[in-house]
């Protein structure tokens, strides 16, 4: 494998001149700004909210570095990991020419970005026990194959991918290799984060809204080499992530303690409704999963979908998914939400 960054880059990426924002031209101390014609009077919510956040995200970038061990300029952050996805195929990826390769089944955003981004979308689908077909995928690979998407923990089925597998991609492939690693907090496998020195053509995606609780404001994470990180903040929007969701990411990071015994929580409610769907009649599987979820296969799964919805339960029909024939997808609630769902599928077998 012969990873050359640059050739990767797209010529309209390599020659752009990013736009530059008042506060990327100043660096130092100042106390009085007049310099980004913001609101000098403050706001109706917060004073400090009439100014523009720091475009970088620099202290929320160091705390994170200090949470995940990882440098600060190799922290790229999005609004949601759904930007990060975004911005790898509009700097990588030529319109019309480039294609990637997606693993099937598996998150549905990179087929809807690529689609957008019109870049030709390959398909290796994953072999039966949900683990990556290694020769389908090496026959999809030429030249215009710039990006593979692996989703370890995956979504929909909840399993890790084989940790060797994915070497094996990376020792193999000169293009990107982005693993995204959005329910890893549940996984008991490491993160590829800690592989990032060995391998130049490694992205690794996680964001702060699953184990962290924060889904509705939105930040994504992307962790690469320096060089990649300085392509993605080329292109990406001046002020990508707000004020207030910097504020708020940098106070929940205070309770990393919290987090963990949510995740313990999570896991522990997660292993016990799996026993508990496993004795039931009517489902015929429960996946294993690494993921706040559980995959879950159903005889008569419309029925038992259009059941729960009558009760004001709903989860994922994930039947029409590769691999995935008679399917739920559920998501871990509360105590109270499982009980009302175990007592819902009971009340249905009758």
């Amino acid at each position: 494998m012969s990873f050359n960054l640059s050739q990767l880059i797209r010529n309209n990426i390599k020659n752009l001149t990013p736009y530059s924002s008042a506060r990327d031209e100043f660096k130092g101390e100042a106390s009085v700004f007049l310099d980004a014609n913001e609101n000098s009077l403050g706001s109706p919510l917060m004073k400090w909210y009439n100014r523009y956040p720091d475009p970088y995200q620099w202290k929320l970038k160091e705390v994170i570095s200090t949470v995940k061990g990882i440098a600060s300029q190799h922290i790229f952050l999005g609004n949601g990991s759904d930007e990060c996805i975004d911005l790898l195929y509009r700097c990588f990826c030529n319109p019309g020419k480039d294609n990637i390769i997606i693993c099937p089944p598996t998150y549905g955003m990179y087929e809807v970005s690529a689609n957008i981004n019109d870049i030709e979308i390959r398909k290796a689908p994953l072999m039966d026990d949900f683990q990556l077909d290694l020769v389908h995928l090496e026959t999809l690979i030429d030249t215009n194959t710039k990006i593979i998407w692996i989703c370890s923990p995956n979504n929909p089925t909840g399993n890790s991918i084989n940790h060797h597998d994915v070497e094996m991609v990376l020792n193999n492939f000169d293009g990107l290799v982005v693993v995204d690693e959005a329910y890893i907090n549940f996984a008991r496998q490491k993160s590829f984060v800690g592989l990032l020195t060995d391998y130049p053509n490694l992205v690794v995606l996680q964001t702060l809204s699953k184990a962290w609780g924060l889904a509705a404001l939105r930040l994504g994470m992307a962790f690469a080499s320096e060089e990649i990180i300085t392509v993605l903040n080329k292109v990406k929007p001046p002020y990508n992530i707000n004020q207030a969701t910097q504020d708020l990411v940098l106070k929940a990071l205070e309770e990393v303690g919290q987090v963990n015994d949510m995740i313990k929580e999570i896991v522990d409610m997660r292993d016990a409704l799996a026993e508990v769907f496993a004795s039931l009649p009517s489902v015929e599987k429960v996946y294993p999963s690494d993921a706040n979820f559980l995959l879950v296969k159903i005889k008569d799964v419309r029925k038992v979908y259009q059941y729960l919805l009558t009760r004001g339960i709903v989860v994922r029909d994930r039947s029409n998914v590769l691999l995935c024939d008679n399917c739920l997808r559920i998501t871990i609630g509360t105590e109270k939400e499982n009980t009302l769902l175990v007592d819902a599928l009971l009340e249905l077998e009758g």
